[in-house]
């Protein structure tokens, strides 16, 4: 059986990290997490290599320059988030199924270029109140981030129907439970 791609998008505060990490830390999926770059500086305790490849902003234009993307996106100004191809193609010639935590844009992007090896899920938030607490809840915001990313969830929103799956993540073990059962359902396909 081909190695497959698991793509998880979501607006900011959805609970698509917390599942996905769920999913990698506590199942014998035989998958393996596609660590994705990023402009923005690490929060907390990320380490490079493993939460995130961080580069600067002038690093990862370089990046884009030597067409190292296999999708990434300028999220924010100066906020650049992608996905390296070399790490995606080495994971599947090593026939590893590879996980994506992605931004919607970039998510519609790699499933576009794989197709049916790659399967789309879309992680809903229950409410955008429901997102605003979440976000305050992080503490890692200012207010204004957490309006910027609350008007950028309404328009990611508009995309959960041109994906594969949507997950609404109402209650946290209910939604990792569904998104268990979809991951095994896909994996195990012939």
């Amino acid at each position: 059986m081909a190695a497959g791609l698991l793509i998880f998008s979501a607006p900011s505060g959805s609970g698509k990290s917390t599942i996905v990490q769920w999913l990698t830390a506590h199942h014998e999926l035989d998958i393996v997490f596609s660590v994705s770059a990023t402009s923005r500086p690490p929060r907390g305790v990320e380490r490079n290599g493993v939460e995130y490849f961080f580069l600067s902003p002038d690093e990862f234009r370089q990046k884009i320059r030597e067409d190292a993307f296999l999708e990434y996106e300028e999220v924010y100004t100066d906020r650049f988030y992608g996905t390296l191809t070399e790490q995606v193609e080495r994971q599947l010639a090593a026939g590893l199924n590879v996980v994506f935590d992605v931004d919607v844009k970039g998510g519609l992007r790699i499933k576009e270029y794989y197709g049916e090896r790659a399967m789309s899920i879309f992680i809903l938030p229950p409410s955008v109140e429901e997102l605003r607490r979440r976000l305050e809840g992080r503490g890692t915001d200012t207010k204004e981030q957490i309006e910027e990313r609350l008007a950028k969830a309404a328009y990611e929103m508009t995309f959960a129907q041109r994906f594969d799956h949507i997950v609404v993540n109402d209650d946290l073990a209910t939604a990792e439970a569904e998104t268990l059962a979809l991951v095994k359902r896909f994996l195990e396909r012939g």
